[in-house]
């Protein structure tokens, strides 16, 4: 048995920050944002916080997919800007929509956290021990970003995605992972600075921090790589995939990585225009507008990638 998506569900908050509104804070304008992003626009919660999207997108997600709450065997929930430390927020989303039979956690995968999530199911289908699944990828990353920043705060986005996952003949082909903690730096965010009765201070909240060029160098190999490896592995041919459904960071990487594919942009689909970054949310929030505007049939075949702190990376070869 294999994971076949059955329902994909999205929420974002109702605030609507354009790139004009950022300039009102900060020293930037729509036309810096946009040639260097292709960010119009993005949604920023004025409360909701990550689990509360969470739920509200898993409560779409089991609608799609026509799955009762009390049938799901686990939910596992990616995300960067969880609620709290503990309990997970997945858990919390647990109680929300009264799925009393499922197992649920946490896991911190950054932007490649959806596709992480993905594989962990995978392996449990196969291994017989789950056949019902919610994977989430949701983010609140506006409280873990430094606003007066405009190299990073123009980027981001809040937002939700879930899919519902069934164990079924058809469906994921093959997959991969892959980090490399060694670049850790590179894109960082840190929970609280250590501080304690011994240092004499008070742990302090941190901010995101990056390095936009070595993030783009990274995505711009690591993309391309991980796509070419499962054609590969399965001896898949690129005129096969309808569409490669990449992780929304910025639309100039996944122009760069069109180019090494080789492949036209129309089978690169994109959000990140009204959206922005909403890291674990993207790929999910990116089917969600896919299936909505009728652009996935039965039998497609997809490679969704995604990639992000760690650094991480992971791809899945899927059978619509």
């Amino acid at each position: 048995m294999t994971a076949r998506i059955a329902g994909i569900g999205a929420y974002v908050p109702e605030n609507l920050i354009t790139n004009d509104d950022l300039a009102k804070i900060v020293d930037t304008n729509d036309e810096w944002i946009r040639t260097r992003t292709g960010i119009r626009e993005r949604r920023i919660s004025s409360g909701e916080g990550t689990r509360h999207l969470a739920a509200k997108a898993a409560e779409r997600a089991l609608a799609a997919a026509g799955v009762a709450p009390e049938e799901l065997d686990i939910i596992i929930l990616g995300t960067s800007s969880p609620d709290r430390n503990y309990p997970s927020d997945a858990c919390s989303v647990q109680a929300a929509i009264g799925a009393v039979n499922a197992v649920a956690f946490d896991i911190s995968a950054a932007c490649a956290g959806f596709i992480f999530a993905m594989n962990i199911v995978e392996g449990f289908f196969k291994a017989g021990i789950y056949k019902t699944a919610l994977i989430i990828g949701a983010e609140t990353l506006s409280k873990v970003t430094d606003w007066s920043d405009r190299g990073t705060c123009v980027l981001f986005g809040d937002g939700a995605g879930a899919a519902v996952l069934k164990a079924e003949e058809t469906g994921i082909i093959d997959m991969m992972m892959g980090a490399d903690g060694t670049k850790g730096d590179v894109l960082a965010c840190t929970s609280r600075t250590v501080g304690n009765f011994l240092t004499g201070t008070k742990p302090e909240l941190g901010f995101m921090t990056m390095d936009g060029q070595e993030v783009f160098k990274f995505a711009v190999r690591k993309v391309p790589e991980s796509v070419m490896e499962l054609l590969q592995r399965t001896g898949t041919k690129k005129e096969d995939i309808k569409y490669y459904v990449l992780h929304q960071a910025n639309e100039r990487i996944i122009e760069a990585a069109a180019r090494r594919l080789k492949e036209p942009m129309e089978k690169f689909p994109m959000t990140i225009g009204q959206f922005g970054n909403t890291s674990t949310a993207s790929i999910p929030l990116l089917l969600d507008d896919m299936i909505r505007k009728d652009m996935l049939k039965r039998g497609d075949k997809i490679i969704m990638s995604g990639f992000g702190a760690g650094m991480t990376w992971g791809a899945v070869l899927m059978e619509w």
